[in-house]
């Protein structure tokens, strides 16, 4: 296999990790959120918070509870193979939560007032496993409330 196309293949393997990542946390699927985590995975969350450990991040993201709605709109997606097994991944994101118990309609539920553009950078490493996030550093950037 010619380098170019390992290092493509590697860029779509961390960017589906990323987006995997993004996904099991919009279903609150924590035990597969914390799957994509080196077992000694560190999270730095927008308000400086560090998690060590999948223990510590599964801990963290199980504690929000299950009222909480999010969708993650994943953007600007860049990821760099640094060497053999090592990358780096950058994204844009679009946060819109909400709450569980408010109605469903045609239209969806409402949106909480604040929504937020952050940005994601994710150092991965090649497992045996396949491509796991090893230091994601997450924080907001802007923030808009809506009607008003």
């Amino acid at each position: 296999m010619s380098v170019d196309l390992e290092r493509v293949l590697a860029e779509s393997a961390c960017r589906d990790t990323v987006l995997a990542a993004a996904d099991a946390v919009d279903r609150q699927d924590h035990a597969a959120f914390v799957a994509l985590f080196t077992a000694d995975g560190t999270l730095v969350r927008p308000d400086g918070t560090l998690l060590q450990g999948r223990e510590a991040i599964q801990a963290a993201y199980a504690a929000r509870g299950v009222e909480r709605l999010t969708r993650h709109l994943v953007c600007n997606h860049v990821v760099q193979v640094r060497t053999a097994g090592t990358a780096t991944s950058r994204c844009t994101i679009l946060l819109w939560s909400g709450r569980r118990s408010d109605p469903e309609t045609p239209k969806g539920r409402p949106a909480d007032a604040v929504q937020q553009v952050g940005e994601i950078v994710d150092q991965l490493v090649l497992t045996p496993e396949g491509w796991r996030i090893q230091r994601r550093d997450a924080r907001f950037t802007f923030h808009a409330s809506m009607g008003g």
